[in-house]
């Protein structure tokens, strides 16, 4: 039993989220002994063959993680246990009022495809940027990851392009969405191009800049940014 191991309430919640598995031989390996193993290796940051006997194999550990966060799984339950976090708090569960969009620039690892990397000549980095839409509740609401060298703003533009059904769907009745931004974005500009892409979207969200962070939101979502990185 590990600080990341699951409890007994927290595998109630999320079992029932897991694809059920095909009627073949019995598993070697519980469904919840393989998410400890990917909890594990996701808290400590360790490599994944360093992970601790007594947890599966890492190839096991592995291969799961992999082959549910490229069938949607991971993300999935994260947005249902983010929709249940939201009505616990008394806040509509889908459409949220505020987000704060931000970017972080990190290094590759060193075997990581020179495809993958750009430089940030403003962070000194050549890896990847990540970009991150929080709620007021410091979760992810969109998150993408581009090279280092992509600018905030191209960055910010692609990841509200590729969930752009989340503003599509939203009902046009409900209040303007303020999304918070520092002063590497430049509104005039995201404006320009996302009414391009669509041009009902400023009816539906407004930029606003924020000169101090939520209190627990950028921690709070780099917690969970594993589900995009």
């Amino acid at each position: 039993m590990y600080l990341s191991s699951l409890t007994d309430e927290e595998w109630s919640i999320i079992e029932p989220l897991l694809p059920k598995k095909k009627l073949t031989r019995p598993p070697t390996w519980s469904k919840r002994q393989i998410l400890d193993g990917i909890f594990y290796q996701l808290k400590n940051g360790c490599n994944w063959a360093d992970l601790p006997k007594d947890l599966p194999p890492y190839s096991t550990v592995f291969w799961h993680y992999k082959q549910w966060r490229s069938d949607g799984f991971l993300e999935d339950i994260m947005e249902i246990l983010h929709q249940r976090v939201r009505e616990k708090e008394g806040r509509k569960p889908v459409w949220t009022t505020l987000i704060m969009i931000d970017s972080q620039a990190v290094k590759n690892t060193c075997n990581a495809s020179i495809e993958t990397k750009g430089f940030c000549f403003y962070k000194s980095t050549n890896g990847i940027k990540r970009h991150l839409a929080v709620d007021i509740l410091g979760f992810p609401f969109f998150t993408h990851c581009t090279q280092a060298n992509i600018s905030d703003d191209q960055g910010l533009i692609e990841m509200l392009t590729i969930y752009l059904d989340f503003f599509k769907s939203k009902p046009v009745e409900l209040p303007k969405t303020t999304i918070l931004l520092d002063n590497g974005y430049h509104p005039d500009l995201l404006v320009a191009e996302l009414v391009n892409i669509y041009p009902q979207i400023m009816s539906k969200i407004q930029f606003s800049f924020v000169s101090q962070a939520i209190p627990g939101g950028k921690s709070q979502a780099r917690k969970v940014w594993f589900c995009a990185s």
